[in-house]
């Protein structure tokens, strides 16, 4: 549940990027909660990516602010995203398929001993207490991440953002080419996430995962938000209209 009563974890006010004279992303608002699940939805070209692109770091936004926990931020590059605990999780992952899970939760940020050695048991007794807590099911820290299921693979990606202390997680299409099952775990995943307080923004072109994920969904279209509205007060037909037409059905019918 999200926490209302705090200040938002990230506001993005009057964002905008063009590309060549194209807008891809238009006076762009949005907010984020601690313990909110904020789905972004659209068409390809819609904007969304851009738009989290550029809250991670990747592109730099050439109109608008950025908050973090009211503060107002400048994040210009993935190291300062990480520095206010941004965190992006793609599709591809970014693991590396020859390592372990320990080693792909450590990579590049190793725990060394004392005299300048990689420390393996305490990176192993480390993932072993951040696998416990996310997803106790898992127990192949020893095979190369090849050879885990898509669901677990998430599982580590996720792992390795929450055990540098994520404190906002950007997932794009995490349930994209898993079956029921692992959809499943990965949807624990979240709602795990969301217990202890992180807010994550999902993007997904999947309605109705994004209806049952999400507490909140923001349609973009053309590089404009159409509308954002809580998950409760709409219906996917509300959505797909959004994503399809490009207006707000609730705003017709509140006039």
């Amino acid at each position: 549940m999200a926490d209302r009563t705090t200040t938002p974890l990230v506001e993005m006010e009057d964002i905008s990027i063009a590309f060549g004279g194209v807008h891809a992303v238009d006076h762009v608002s949005l907010s984020l909660w601690p313990g909110e699940v904020l789905g972004l939805l659209g068409h390809n070209g819609a904007g969304k990516s851009t738009l989290i692109k550029i809250l991670s770091g990747a592109y730099r936004a050439d109109t608008g602010t950025i908050r973090i926990d009211g503060t107002p931020v400048k994040i210009e590059s993935p190291r300062d995203a990480r520095r206010y605990n941004i965190e992006t999780i793609y599709q591809t992952l970014a693991l590396a398929d020859n390592l372990d899970a320990t080693a792909n939760l450590f990579l590049g940020r190793e725990i060394v001993t004392p005299l300048g050695f990689m420390d393996d048991a305490a990176m192993e007794a480390e993932t072993r207490r951040i696998m416990a807590r996310l997803n106790p099911n898992f127990k192949r820290l020893s095979e190369p991440v090849a050879a885990l299921s898509g669901g677990q693979r998430q599982s580590v990606a996720i792992a390795r953002a929450v055990y540098f202390n994520a404190k906002i997680l950007i997932m794009d299409e995490p349930t994209a080419a898993l079956g029921v099952h692992e959809t499943q775990m990965v949807a624990e995943l979240i709602e795990e996430l969301k217990r202890q307080g992180l807010g994550i923004i999902l993007i997904s072109h999947d309605t109705r995962e994004m209806m049952s994920l999400c507490d909140r969904l923001t349609v973009m279209k053309n590089g404009k938000v159409v509308g954002t509205e809580a998950t409760a007060d709409v219906t996917e037909d509300d959505i797909l209209s959004m994503i399809i037409m490009g207006t707000n059905p609730r705003d017709k019918a509140a006039a």
